[in-house]
C-alpha cells in the first residue's frame, strides 16, 4: 500500500521535511511504499502536475503537516486529494493537530483523522487500519469519523522509549539529496522546560530523548557522501546533556567531518569551553531564545532565565566569531509597548544582526501551550472569538497591557531595522 506525506507552506522555502522523513522510513520497514513531498513557496508544481502525480502514485493514505499558519491552506489541499480520488483517507498531524479540540472534525470535511500522538506509531496504526479495509477499526493516537459520522478520540499512543529503535530518513534514504543545500538534524526530541508559551514541553510530556551518538554519527557520515556540507539540528536544546554533544563534536574532529553546522539552545546550557569546541567543530551559528529584554516580563514566562545569562552568553558566543540569533516576541503577558522596545534595543546593543532567526514577531498563542489553556489569566483578549475550531488564538489578540495597533508599530520598527527585511519569520 502506497502512502504520501505532504508538507505545505507557501510562506517559505522548501527544506528538508524531518519529522516526514522519519514517518516515511519507519513505514517502509514496516512494509508501506512511503514518499515525501514538499511544497514552498519556491516550488513549481502546478494542480495539474500534482494531481497527475498523486493519481499515478495513488496513495490509499496521505498525510499532512499541519501549522496555524498553514491551516487553510491543509483544508485546500485535502480537498483537492479527495477530488483526485474520494476514498483516499486524509490525516493530518504536528504541532496544530496534536491538541486541537475534537470538534474541528466537523468543519474538516475532507480530514479523515486527526494524529495526537507519535507519527510514527499513529501512521503505522492508521495505514495498517486502511490496508487491511477497515480504516476506522482499532485506531490509537487519533481522532477520527466513523462511518456513521461520529467523531471519535482514541487513547494516546506512547513513544518509543529509544529514539535509535526509529529509522533514519537519511540512512534509508527517504530524501531528494539534489536540490538540498543543508540537512536538518534531530538528535534528541522534547524539552523538560515549562515556558508558557511553547507547544513542545506538554507534547513530549516535559521529557526529553535521545538518538546515541553512534547513530547520529553514522548519519553525518551519509550526508556527507551525499554532497551535503551544512547542518541545521533541530534539537531545541541541543546541549541539553553537555558531555554527550562533546563526543560527538570530538568524533566529528576525529573523522575530519567537519560541517558547517547552526545550533539551538538555552543560553544557560553554554560555556566558553563548549564555544571554542564549537567553533573547532564547524559550528556557524548559534541560537538562544531571548523572548523579552525586559526584567519585568522575562520571569512571567515560566523561561527560569536571566538577561545577565542571555547577555554572558551572547558575549561568549561571540568571543569565538561564532554568530549569535535570538529568538524574541512581542505582544507577552505583562509587556508594554515600552518593554517591546527595550528588547530591540537590547539586540543592537550587543551587535546581533537583525536577519533571519533574529528578526521578531508578535507571538502566536498554539494549542497545547499553557497559556492558550488560560490565556484569560495572562490578560489575553482573543480579537478571533468567532474563529473556527481548527484555528488557535494565533495572533489575532490584544493583551492588558499592549494594544494590537502597538504590537502592529513594534513589527513595522523591527523591519525597519531588519538586514533582510523580516523575510525569515519562524512560525
Amino acid at each position: 500500500m502506497n502512502v504520501l506525506l505532504i508538507e505545505m507552506n507557501p510562506f517559505a522555502p522548501v527544506s528538508t521535511p524531518i519529522s516526514l522523513g522519519y514517518i516515511a522510513a519507519y513505514l517502509r520497514t514496516k512494509g508501506f511504499v512511503a514518499e515525501t513531498l514538499t511544497l514552498g513557496e519556491d516550488s513549481s508544481v502546478s494542480p495539474v502536475n500534482l494531481y497527475h502525480y498523486i493519481d499515478s502514485f495513488r496513495p490509499a493514505l496521505v498525510g499532512i503537516s499541519a501549522y496555524q499558519r498553514t491551516m487553510l491552506c491543509v483544508l485546500g489541499l485535502a480537498k483537492f486529494i479527495k477530488s483526485v480520488d474520494n476514498n483516499i483517507k486524509v490525516a493530518i498531524g504536528g504541532p496544530q493537530a496534536t491538541f486541537m479540540p475534537t470538534e474541528a472534525l466537523g468543519q474538516m470535511p475532507h480530514v479523515d483523522y486527526i494524529c495526537r500522538s507519535s507519527g510514527e506509531t499513529t501512521l503505522l496504526g492508521i495505514a495498517r487500519a486502511v490496508q487491511e479495509g477497515t480504516p476506522f477499526s482499532n485506531l490509537s493516537g487519533v481522532s477520527y469519523r466513523d462511518s456513521d459520522n461520529r467523531v471519535r478520540d482514541t487513547e494516546p499512543l506512547d513513544q518509543l522509549p529509544d529514539l535509535d529503535s526509529y529509522p533514519s530518513p537519511y540512512l534509508e534514504d527517504v530524501f531528494d539529496y539534489s536540490g538540498m543545500g543543508e540537512a536538518i538534524m534531530l538528535t534528541s526530541r522534547g524539552c523538560p522546560h515549562n515556558c508558557i508559551f511553547c507547544y513542545t514541553p506538554r507534547a513530549f510530556n516535559h521529557k526529553i530523548a535521545f538518538h546515541s551518538v553512534d547513530r547520529v554519527m553514522e548519519e553525518i557520515r551519509w550526508i556527507r557522501k551525499k554532497g551535503i556540507r551544512r547542518l541545521w539540528f533541530a534539537d531545541p536544546n541541543v546541549s541539553y546533556k553537555w558531555k554527550r554533544m562533546e563526543e560527538l563534536l570530538d568524533r566529528m574532529l576525529k573523522e575530519e567531518l567537519k560541517m558547517q553546522m547552526w545550533l539551538q539552545t538555552r543560553a544557560d546550557l553554554v560555556n566558553p569551553e563548549m564555544m571554542r569546541m564549537m567553533k573547532r567543530a564547524g559550528v556557524s551559528t548559534l541560537a538562544f531564545g531571548l523572548e523579552s529584554a525586559s526584567e519585568r516580563v522575562l520571569p512571567e514566562l515560566d523561561k527560569h532565565m536571566s538577561i545577565e545569562k542571555i547577555t554572558e552568553a551572547i558575549r561568549t558566543t561571540q568571543s569565538e566569531g561564532i554568530e549569535v540569533e535570538l529568538f524574541t516576541m512581542f505582544g507577552l503577558p505583562h509587556e508594554t509597548f515600552e518593554d517591546g522596545l527595550k528588547t530591540l534595543e537590547f539586540v543592537k546593543k550587543n551587535q546581533v544582526k537583525i536577519m533571519g532567526n533574529t528578526n521578531s514577531q508578535q507571538m502566536k498563542i498554539y494549542f497545547g501551550t499553557h497559556m492558550s489553556q488560560h490565556y484569560e489569566d495572562y490578560g489575553i483578549r482573543p480579537l478571533n472569538t468567532r474563529r473556527n475550531a481548527y484555528m488557535s488564538i494565533g495572533s489575532q489578540y490584544e493583551t492588558n497591557w499592549m494594544s494590537y495597533k502597538e504590537m502592529q508599530t513594534l513589527r513595522d520598527l523591527w523591519r525597519a531595522e531588519s538586514l533582510d527585511r523580516g523575510r525569515r519569520i519562524v512560525s
